[in-house]
């Protein structure tokens, strides 16, 4: 397994994470044997944002004896009060709710106290200004929390949330198709509504400029959604026409900046074996272009960073560096140091482009790379 350090938090997350959500209804041993397959390859975080009791407490049991083996992602605000899943805004009830989380994981810690679904202005209202925030901040104070997260799939919310500078972590849904839907499009729709290629423009600029933005505020990101439900599994309901593998769409949302963990749903334990078997695949294998390309460019030209433009003959790893870039031009007066340091760190620069066009060539997303290089040179001065 490889880890990814969590923003400042000083610690690390496996790069493949559990979510739970298809562990909901089954038997406590089918719980106990998928949390087992995930811990054994190196798994160390998990999301849990199920209300439901018995989930709970199986989740619970399947823990014991092994609870700081694993990190937790636990919702604040997600209730059950109808029988079904539901969203409280109400801080009494999402402080009952949380309560009995921690007494059915038998737990007096949640690694990651999460504010739930904050995807609309009236959920940023009802979180911030009806006391929820507060909540959370009390816990993290008493040690009942060890940090402030959030969950959201609108890219627009997700980034006023990461600008207040109230959070440690962000659960945000990420695919590839996800990323091709234009921000103000709600895109959990599209897994109730099959996915349509017609609906793909190129990667919207709202979510790219959010995973931007994290990075440059040290804001981490774990990925939820990463298979589109399934449906990117399946050439029949992928809007890409082909369907992607497991390994495929994690590495993709691996590529995405701050992103440090790709959390997997999984309902067996040869799902969570075959989640983390991403790790022993090959490059080849990991590759996912073949399959997007085509839909890729329908916007501006926007480098994946999945550096298929190497080798470069001036040795510049043109997908760290262009990350480096991207971040940097969301405020090219003030670049962060932590930005500036990473930057500095690589071997080779922007500025030892040859403009050879080679990468150009083999670019399958048509970026312009010998510019991107040229802007680089000129914002960080190599």
């Amino acid at each position: 397994m490889e880890y990814r350090a969590i923003g400042t938090t000083g610690t690390q997350a496996s790069v493949v994470g559990l979510g739970c959500e298809y562990l909901d209804n089954k038997p406590y041993e089918t719980v106990k044997e998928t949390i087992d397959a995930a811990l054994d390859t190196g798994v160390n975080i998990m999301d849990i944002f199920m209300p439901g009791d018995t989930v709970r407490q199986n989740i619970g049991r399947a823990l014991a004896g092994r609870r700081d083996k694993v990190m937790i992602q636990g919702h604040i605000g997600s209730v059950d009060l109808k029988e079904q899943y539901d969203i409280s805004r109400d801080p009494a009830i999402c402080q009952r709710y949380f309560e009995a989380l921690l007494r059915h994981l038998n737990t007096d810690y949640i690694d990651f106290g999460m504010l739930f679904f904050l995807d609309s202005e009236e959920a940023l209202k009802a979180v911030f200004e009806g006391g929820i925030l507060e909540y959370a901040q009390k816990l993290k104070q008493a040690g009942t929390i060890r940090a402030i997260g959030a969950s959201a799939h609108n890219p627009h919310t997700a980034a006023k949330v990461v600008e207040s500078g109230v959070l440690d972590l962000l659960m945000f849904s990420v695919n590839p198709a996800f990323d091709m839907v234009p921000g103000e499009q709600a895109v959990l729709d599209k897994l109730d509504n099959n996915f349509s290629s017609t609906q793909l423009a190129g990667i919207d600029p709202a979510r790219a400029r959010l995973y931007r933005l994290c990075e440059q505020r040290g804001v981490a990101i774990t990925t939820m959604k990463t298979l589109g439900g399934g449906k990117l599994l399946s050439a029949e309901h992928s809007p890409f026409g082909k369907a992607l593998s497991v390994g495929q769409c994690i590495h993709y949302v691996l590529e995405r900046p701050a992103v440090v963990s790709a959390m997997v749903g999984s309902a067996s334990a040869a799902q969570a074996r075959e989640a983390a078997a991403y790790l022993e695949m090959t490059d080849a294998e990991r590759d996912y272009s073949g399959v997007i390309s085509h839909h890729a460019g329908g916007g501006k030209a926007a480098c994946m960073y999945c550096n298929h433009c190497l080798p470069c003959p001036a040795n510049i790893d043109i997908a760290a560096a262009t990350k480096y870039l991207d971040i940097a031009e969301l405020d090219p007066e003030n670049i962060p140091a932590s930005i500036r340091s990473h930057y500095a760190e690589l071997e080779h620069h922007g500025g030892d482009c040859i403009r050879c066009g080679s990468c150009e060539k083999r670019c399958p997303f048509s970026v312009q790379v010998m510019d991107n290089m040229a802007r680089a040179k000129t914002l960080f001065g190599l």
